[in-house]
């Protein structure tokens, strides 16, 4: 069985989208319809509640929207409806903590400066809407080496980013 991942937004609790990924062909507008759909779908909805909705045709008819808030952040990913509610809150999970180890506890900023880097992780793990890696420590593995390979080939970044590391510490 093949995991079909239709879409992958992080949205912050202010219905700003720090990350969109459609796997699908949809247009400009109709992203950005559901981005504020799902966004005021989720939001909405009680902390008791599951983190998953079925029946609401916000993408398309045969689609479920699975999401985990983290601090400020939703993370929901749109999926075929015959797929695992639970299989998709690990898949969050494992991205969330691959973030954390790639970011040190990644936060709204994170995204916003390095989404680059954010999209390359994503890509280690969901390509084309299936599900390649949940494993966090292969996905960090791949992460440090391109980092690696990035400061060899670009010497001033690895200089630049030095003198970030002694500005944070």
């Amino acid at each position: 069985y093949i995991t079909m991942i239709k879409a992958i937004l992080i949205i912050n609790n202010h219905g700003k989208a720090r990350l969109t990924k459609f796997y699908d062909h949809v247009s400009q507008d109709k992203q950005q319809q559901i981005i504020r759909d799902i966004f005021l779908l989720v939001s909405k909805r009680s902390d008791r509640a599951c983190n998953f909705v079925e029946g609401e045709d916000i993408y398309d008819s045969d689609t479920k929207i699975v999401y985990k808030p983290f601090a400020t952040l939703y993370f929901i990913f749109i999926v075929d409806s015959s797929e695992s509610e639970l299989s998709i809150i690990d898949l969050i999970q494992s991205f969330v903590e691959t973030l954390d180890k790639c970011f040190e506890n990644v936060c709204e900023l994170h995204l916003i400066f390095n989404i680059d880097k954010v999209h390359y992780i994503l890509d280690e793990m969901v390509m084309g809407g299936l599900l390649l890696e949940t494993n966090s420590q292969i996905v960090v593995s791949n992460y440090q080496q391109q980092n690696k390979l990035e400061k060899t080939e670009n010497p001033l970044l690895a200089g630049f980013q030095g003198v970030m590391q002694t500005i944070k510490h």
